[in-house]
């Protein structure tokens, strides 16, 4: 296998490129390519109203190495939101990593994961902006569990005051037919 490189002056040559072959992990991630639609529930915070919202996401594979998630919902305020997740394995880390950048923030949160013995939940952790609005970063889990082949939860959380990890959203993902 080989890719083509151009120079400044136009002259092209071939590299030899290394095959990568995908791993189990590759093909755990491969159960999230599809049309998706999804029931989210967020607790803004102790004392306020339970938010829910609802979005459609489309997912599809690179390379069969990555995924790429693409979302679309419309905001508290009306105004329609974009997310992208990435979602891929690193087998130097033997860790699943990604990104996940939205519309509506500036930070772009990078994840580095595992997934559980049962093969069916994928914990990833990150580092974003502290829901305290202090301009501090704070630790968030996000945890994607597969139902079924048709049926998946992603789960944020955070820890709390007193460490233990706190659930603030779900969501509810159903594959499209």
């Amino acid at each position: 296998m080989t890719t083509t490189e151009s120079n400044s002056a136009g002259q092209t040559r071939d590299i030899p490129r290394p095959k990568v072959k995908p791993q189990k992990e590759h093909d755990w991630l491969h159960k999230l390519v599809g049309d998706w639609t999804c029931e989210m529930e967020c607790s803004m915070g102790p004392g306020q109203p339970t938010m829910t919202s609802t979005a459609i996401e489309s997912v599809r594979s690179l390379g069969g190495l990555w995924t790429i998630g693409e979302g679309r919902c419309d905001g508290p305020d009306g105004v329609p939101m974009i997310s992208i997740m990435t979602l891929g394995y690193d087998p130097r880390k033997q860790k699943f990593v990604g990104t996940f950048a939205a519309s509506m923030m500036t930070h772009l949160w990078t994840y580095e994961g595992n997934l559980d013995p049962s093969g069916r939940i994928l914990t990833l952790h990150t580092e974003g902006p502290s829901a305290m609005g202090d301009g501090t970063l704070a630790r968030y889990q996000d945890i994607i569990e597969f139902v079924n082949d048709d049926h998946r939860t992603l789960r944020s959380k955070t820890p709390g005051e007193d460490g233990a990890w706190h659930e603030f959203m779900i969501a509810h993902y159903r594959r499209q037919t």
